[in-house]
């Protein structure tokens, strides 16, 4: 069966939320590698949210965890030099909500400046946690369904001036074994320096 290429801006962000949850279900395992229960999970969820039996949850569960993250950067987990960050950037229209912001230390706040998210990832060369990406894609369908954007051709978007990159949310993912669920997971790696 050949696969259903991805060309509106729904079917991304759908695709996109499928993969992150099965992502999510195999960090959460702790697995060295993705299984059939994780693909499994990918497409029933990718099913529902295509036939509406399923959708996307509110912002309501992230902002849950990011009260208890506690006061760390979101993006590395530092716990020093804080300030808030806007996920969508102000100066592309990113509101001052409590869904926008969250904490970031000043080495990231800089880096990402008013970047979009997703292309900071990119450009860091590192993935973000799995909680900050999916508070990105709901933010971002969010949008879309407020501005009536989710039936338009991907394509259709380039010419738009948004505060998000749809093109950028991330389809693909490495090994569960390189990927967290917050920040605040950094912190309990094990320190592998040398001194």
């Amino acid at each position: 069966m050949a696969k259903q290429p991805i060309d509106t801006v729904r079917l991304q962000l759908y695709t996109a939320y499928a993969n992150l949850a099965m992502a999510h279900s195999a960090v959460v395992k702790h697995q060295q590698q993705y299984t059939v229960l994780n693909y499994k999970i990918r497409a029933r969820l990718l099913k529902g949210l295509n036939d509406g039996s399923m959708n996307i949850r509110s912002i309501f569960d992230d902002e849950k965890v990011k009260l208890q993250t506690g006061q760390l950067c979101n993006y590395c987990g530092s716990k020093v030099n804080l300030a808030l960050d806007h996920i969508f950037p102000k100066k592309y229209g990113g509101m001052d909500e409590a869904e926008n912001l969250v904490y970031a230390c000043r080495a990231c706040n800089s880096s990402k400046e008013s970047s979009d998210l997703m292309e900071w990832m990119r450009k860091s060369g590192r993935f973000l946690p799995l909680m900050m990406i999916r508070r990105y894609l709901k933010l971002t369908y969010e949008y879309c369904v407020n501005h009536k954007l989710l039936d338009l051709n991907l394509d259709d978007l380039l010419d738009l001036a948004l505060p998000f990159r749809v093109d950028l949310v991330p389809i693909s993912y490495p090994k569960p074994t390189h990927l967290v669920i917050t920040a605040a997971d950094y912190l309990k790696q094990p320190d592998t320096s040398v001194e």
